[in-house]
């Protein structure tokens, strides 16, 4: 059995880890990773399409509305003010009973966790949110086992770049840490590590999900 099929859906880290892991990302580079030459080019990572999470699912991040348009930001900020982001649409927000927040113009911000369900385009809140400041965030369980990596730095760069490029900002964060490529998309339920895998062998990219289902 891969051990892909060991590695599952991770709790997404707190919003200072996230950004912590996008500053050490890089973007496309010039010189793509080979990708195998055996993976139909429909079955490849960018072609990769996970089941939709069943019940709710719980997001950590910056919710961001800008004229009543409102998004979970799980990825890179952009430190202007207001901060900027690209991130999922969030339906049925809404700021009544939200502590937290700031507002510039016709920008209202703050960091929560969000309870929301997911289609795989747009979440939906479910409950109310939790402040960050006041979320006791869980560690989620190291997919490595504390192992670290053994494919050598500037395969792992070009894998990095290869997949920074092809994803695109389906891509939340793409880094090198400890021997491996660590990709962080909004949601996987293994398909994705599954199609990393096939691509790129097992043990080089750890695929984490930034949305972690809870029931």
């Amino acid at each position: 059995m891969s051990t892909s099929h060991r590695r599952r859906t991770l709790a997404a880290a707190s919003a200072a880890g996230v950004l912590l892991l996008s500053a050490c990302a890089s973007g496309p580079g010039s010189t793509p990773a080979p990708t195998s030459t055996t993976v139909p080019s429909d079955q490849r990572l960018e072609e990769a399409h996970p089941a939709l999470p069943d019940g709710r699912v719980i997001g950590v991040g910056t919710v961001l509305d800008v004229a009543g348009d409102v998004q979970l930001c799980m990825g890179a900020i952009m430190e202007s003010y207001p901060p900027q982001c690209q991130g999922v649409p969030l339906d049925g927000w809404t700021w009544d009973g939200v502590d937290g927040s700031e507002s510039s113009g016709t920008t209202t911000w703050g960091q929560y966790a969000v309870y929301a369900s997911y289609d795989g385009g747009r979440l939906t809140n479910t409950d109310q949110p939790i402040m960050l400041a006041l979320y006791d965030t869980v560690a989620p369980e190291d997919p490595t086992g504390g192992v670290e990596g053994t494919t050598a730095e500037d395969e792992l760069l070009r894998v990095q770049d290869d997949i920074a490029a092809r994803l695109g900002t389906e891509a939340l964060t793409v880094a090198t840490d400890r021997g491996y490529v660590w990709l962080t998309v909004v949601w996987d339920d293994g398909t994705m590590q599954d199609a990393a895998d096939a691509e790129y062998g097992d043990d080089v990219v750890i695929v984490t999900s930034a949305l972690r289902e809870i029931d």
